[in-house]
């Protein structure tokens, strides 16, 4: 039975090339090809919270991305249960593409969490900057599941659903007079926003900016929702397994941001399971509550008669989103800003910081290296940045190669360039 919901506009890929004779729908190629990506499989080693290593039970990017996934599927069952519409059995939200769009989320997020964002940023403000969403659009477009820098290939609803911001980091330049901090598509991605719009101009009020990046595909929307669910809840789990919160903490932190602690409260709720050591049923319990107070709404935009995505809005319960605020803020005050893990993303932060100033002046300004030629990054992305047209390009070069590191392989790197006694010849070759 044909999806109704979804048309060749939605389905139409990159290249233009036909879906052919495959027994999978166009959604379940795009999500194969993310799986079977190194790419993603890099996920397994890359903090999400806490620093990959130090723990065996937290969440990486891979298991994270994978809880996403799921949650992101169940909205889309949940949604067409509601007996209310406005979904039905030959029209509904293609789990397969939302479970794509949810795996395929963090793919360009770099080594060591959002630490390792900020630094990679900082270090390409004078080239365009660096985001994860951008970064993820760069890898579907050109990077993975192609050796000739094409991309994956990917379905216009597909790539539309991953773009979770649609400014250029020029035109958040222009407006705010400095290099933005996040939120943003490279200048180079013009034409795959153009594209997943269908060559339509946004209407004057999605100026750009935070109107413009609130014009999300229904699948967008999910994926932000099924991301915001995994953040708030799981990653508490983590926290408090790991010891970084505890009860008191928590009525510390309540006192301090005067919310209520009762029995029927969130952090009530929270600090009763704590004490009952039920922390996982209790998040298995809330991911099912936030995944029902969902619902669609209508609505009419300017790409709304070209594509049923855009006919509909995800509407979340009030009391649901407040609850999710609430313990985001609790985790990033608590957890994300305590001594040990800023330490933690100092660390590696001054690692990129020092491999970015050797592959620079290496690969980009040659010859401040004392005028040597080490070979110091692999053959294929040196030949790269060596036909690469100007420096803001091999710049571009050098950053896809330390985003692309594993925590773990970035710290070995670091170390092999920086560590006298650390690395041998054997060590490269084994």
């Amino acid at each position: 039975m044909q999806n109704r919901f979804y048309g060749t506009f939605d389905t139409e890929r990159r290249s233009g090339r036909p879906h052919g004779e495959d027994y999978r729908s166009p959604f379940q190629v795009d999500r194969d090809r993310v799986l079977h990506t190194p790419g993603f499989r890099r996920l397994q080693n890359k903090t999400q919270v806490f620093w990959s290593g130090e723990y065996d039970f937290y969440r990486t990017r891979l298991t994270h991305s994978l809880e996403v996934a799921q949650i992101g599927k169940a909205i889309c069952h949940w949604l067409k249960s509601c007996s209310e519409g406005p979904l039905e059995s030959d029209f509904f939200i293609d789990p397969d593409l939302v479970e794509a769009v949810c795996l395929s989320h963090d793919l360009g997020h770099p080594p060591f969490g959002h630490a390792g964002e900020r630094t990679l940023n900082y270090l390409l403000r004078e080239h365009g900057g660096f985001e994860g969403n951008a970064q993820t659009l760069r890898l579907l477009t050109e990077t993975i599941f192609s050796a000739k820098r094409s991309g994956m290939d990917p379905t216009r609803a597909f790539l539309d659903g991953v773009l979770k911001y649609k400014t250029l980091w020029t035109e958040l330049k222009s407006s705010t007079g400095q290099a933005p901090e996040h939120h943003f598509i490279y200048d180079a991605q013009q034409d795959y926003l153009d594209w997943a719009m269908g060559s339509l101009d946004f209407p004057a009020e999605l100026e750009p900016g935070k109107a413009r990046d609130s014009f999300k595909s229904i699948e967008c929307q999910i994926m932000d929702w099924a991301d915001d669910t995994a953040y708030c809840l799981n990653d508490l789990s983590d926290s408090v397994r790991a010891g970084f919160l505890s009860v008191e903490k928590i009525r510390q932190w309540a006192e301090k941001n005067d919310q209520a602690i009762s029995e029927d409260s969130p952090l009530g709720r929270l600090i009763e399971a704590i004490i009952n050591d039920k922390v996982e049923p209790f998040v298995g319990k809330r991911i099912g509550q936030y995944i029902r107070a969902t619902h669609l709404e209508t609505e009419t935009n300017f790409l709304s008669q070209h594509s049923k995505r855009y006919c509909y809005k995800l509407v979340i319960d009030p009391e649901v989103k407040k609850e999710s605020s609430i313990y985001k803020k609790l985790a990033f005050e608590v957890v994300f800003l305590s001594p040990q893990l800023k330490q933690l993303e100092h660390k590696g932060s001054t690692m990129l910081r020092q491999m970015w100033d050797v592959f620079y002046q290496r690969y980009v300004a040659p010859g401040t290296i004392d005028g040597q030629t080490f070979q110091l990054l692999p053959p294929d992305t040196a030949e790269d940045i060596a036909q690469a047209s100007d420096d803001a390009a091999k710049a571009r070069l050098i950053c896809d190669f330390l985003a692309g590191m594993t925590d773990g392989y970035a710290a070995r790197t670091y170390k092999r360039l920086f560590s006298p006694d650390f690395g041998s010849i054997g060590d490269l070759i084994g």
